[in-house]
């Protein structure tokens, strides 16, 4: 079977989104993921991708892109169980490069993280910034993009897209701050902020990810930086959704976690170079999103109005 794109970890948020904007191009994709694929009309491989057998069998055919998103994410976690995240985010992604150059596909796009450059005291962060990360998940994601540039060499046109803060319809499951602020909006119970709330995030709409994620596969570039281009601080984001739902939203405030980054402001100009134009400011985006929670939620447990 001729595969124009493996997606691995398709079966979760950001790799769903994917996997339907590459199917509705006419793509054939295959996913591998732990989880099987939501949609059984798409070819799946289920199991771990450090195991050769699952990996020859996602491989299988020289998909002509393969988008790795399959990693383990949560920042705290990385602290938590450095082996574990290393083992996943470096030895996997090494194994599946060196897969993929012997299985002829052309190119390779690794879904990466602003994290590998750490604070940047406020600077916009963009491909030229130094890796500097504070975390091991920073930290493995950084190996990774090293290793895609490695493999440059051999002819494989690897590309780190670094994506700022992704949200959108179908993260319900996740435990991402978006998901908590409108869950707490639905509920009545306060969302929790860490320290004063003014630190600054930049916030992308799923499908600006995946546009970007996309434009990586044809990139000539090594490194795009993709988000927003806007940076919101929290409190700046919880007074935008109070304004969609609504309704005001109750905070807490705890101490933040160690290695959280003060402001993450991004320059994507080079990513613009390479035809990617964001589309959905953080209102819209958080409109989108709000309706999309509150068909999963029910009418009796969502308050009225935006």
């Amino acid at each position: 079977m001729t595969v124009d794109a493996l997606v691995t970890g398709g079966s979760g948020f950001i790799g769903t989104a994917l996997v339907g904007a590459l199917r509705r191009s006419g793509a054939e994709v295959r996913v591998a993921d732990l989880q099987p694929f939501q949609d059984p009309d798409v070819p799946t491989v289920v199991g771990d991708l450090l195991d050769p057998d699952v990996r020859a069998a996602a491989l299988d055919g020289g998909p002509t892109t393969v988008y790795h998103l399959a990693a383990r994410t949560s920042v705290l976690q990385s602290k938590k169980d450095p082996v574990g995240v290393y083992r996943v985010n470096v030895e996997m992604t090494q194994h599946l490069l060196e897969s993929a150059r012997r299985a002829g596909s052309q190119s390779f796009v690794l879904a990466s993280t602003n994290a590998v450059v750490g604070e940047s005291g406020g600077a916009l962060i963009d491909e030229s910034t130094p890796l500097h990360p504070l975390t091991p998940y920073g930290a493995t994601k950084a190996a990774g993009e090293m290793l895609c540039s490695a493999y440059r060499s051999f002819g494989l046109d690897a590309t780190a897209v670094r994506l700022t803060n992704v949200y959108g319809p179908g993260m319900g499951a996740k435990d991402t701050f978006v998901v908590r602020l409108l869950r707490a909006a639905a509920t009545g119970e306060p969302v929790t902020i860490y320290g004063d709330g003014l630190q600054e995030r930049d916030y992308a709409f799923v499908d600006d990810a995946i546009a970007g994620l996309r434009i990586g596969a044809r990139s000539a570039e090594s490194t795009l930086v993709i988000g927003l281009g806007t940076s919101t601080t929290v409190h700046g984001v919880c007074a935008v959704a109070a304004d969609v739902v609504g309704r005001d939203i109750p905070r807490t405030s705890v101490p933040p976690p160690e290695g959280e980054m003060r402001a993450v402001r991004v320059d994507v100009t080079r990513a613009r170079g390479a035809g990617y134009e964001p589309e959905v400011d953080l209102r819209a985006g958080l409109v989108r999103t709000w309706d999309a929670l509150r068909d999963v939620l029910g009418p009796r447990t969502v308050p009225a109005g935006r």
